[in-house]
Formats: structure tokens, sequence, C-alpha cells
């Protein structure tokens, strides 16, 4: 069996980047928390790269109380002194206090009466942004709406979200089909949508 069809950033060679791509990246995910979620792990990958965070991605998972906004907000320094000393994550002391104050805007929101999700969502129409690339390299890093969406964020208090951020999160979550229309999973996107 051959590359060829598949996004070539995935290659098949590579288990967890190829399971990634052909199971989870560009399903539209809903779930407030788990929107949430993904979004502190696409900042966590900020100059690093995703297959380093996917391959840490559970001990992240566990480090960072199932990324429970309710408990992250409660972390003290003693806390986060002791996930500094966990070589399964990323250990940055920026990082994670970005992801303890992400918490805190997202409880924000949650308390304002916004939801998660819905705020994201609204950001392509309440439904996915579907490209026509023939190859990955094709599509931009960035667009005015997560540019856009960023500004939106950081102004509520979120950090490690800047417009790039936005957009690579917004492709693993399905709010864009960035799948090459060569790839399966181009169309196979499409039809859970159905």
């Amino acid at each position: 069996m051959t590359d060829a069809p598949y996004c070539a950033w995935a290659p098949m060679n590579d288990a967890i980047y190829r399971g990634y791509h052909d199971t989870e990246w560009g399903v539209p995910e809903r779930n407030t928390r788990a929107l949430w979620e993904k979004l502190q792990l696409d900042g966590m990958q900020a100059g690093l790269s995703w297959i380093m965070i996917l391959r840490k991605r559970d001990s992240i998972r566990k480090e960072f109380d199932d990324f429970e906004p309710e408990r992250l907000v409660r972390w003290t320094q003693s806390r986060i002194d002791k996930a500094l000393q966990n070589p399964g994550i990323i250990r940055s002391p920026k990082k994670i206090e970005a992801t303890i104050g992400n918490a805190r805007a997202f409880l924000d929101m949650a308390d304002a009466g916004e939801d998660f999700s819905a705020y994201c969502w609204d950001w392509v129409g309440g439904k996915p942004i579907v490209n026509a690339w023939t190859d990955f390299r094709q599509a931009p890093t960035f667009t005015d709406w997560s540019a856009a969406m960023s500004k939106d964020l950081k102004k509520r208090g979120f950090k490690f979200v800047g417009p790039t951020i936005v957009y690579a999160w917004a492709q693993a979550v399905g709010m864009v089909n960035d799948h090459d229309v060569t790839c399966p999973r181009h169309q196979a996107v499409q039809e859970c949508l159905r």
C-alpha cells in the first residue's frame, strides 16, 4: 500500500501519527470540554512538533487532571512544581501557567452563560469549512477568522492561542476540513456530518 492518496504529513510508517490522522484529525468535535482540551494541547505544541504532543498526550492528560478546568484552577505553586518534574509532559512553566489561566477563562465563559462549543463553532458559521487542497502545503497557516478568534480569545484571558495555533486546532477539531482531496479521510469526514 502506498502513502500517495493520504495526507503526506501523516506518514504511514508512524503508527501514532497515522492513527491520529485516520481517526481524529478533522473529525468535527462538538463537546465543549474536548474542544478546550484540544486547544490546550495545541498551545503546548507551540515551537515543538505535533508528534511530540501525541507521544506524550496520555501522560499530559494524566498530569493535567484530565484537563478538567475546575481542578486546574485550584493548582498551587507546589502543584506546578510537581508537574515540572514530570518528563512525560511539556515542562514549560509558561505553558503550564497558561493552561491554568485558560481554565479560568473557560470557566469565566461558562459562568457568563457562554458555551465554549457554541462560541468556537460560531467562528465558522456552525459548520466545517471544507477546503479542496491537493497538497497539505496549500493550506494556510492562519486566516482572517483565526486571527480574529485569536484576538478575541486573548481578550478573554487565553494564552498560547495565536492565529496559527487557532487554525491548527480548528483543523484538528474538524472546524476546517483540510485533508487533501485525494485522501480517503476528506470524504469520510464529510460523511460523518450527514
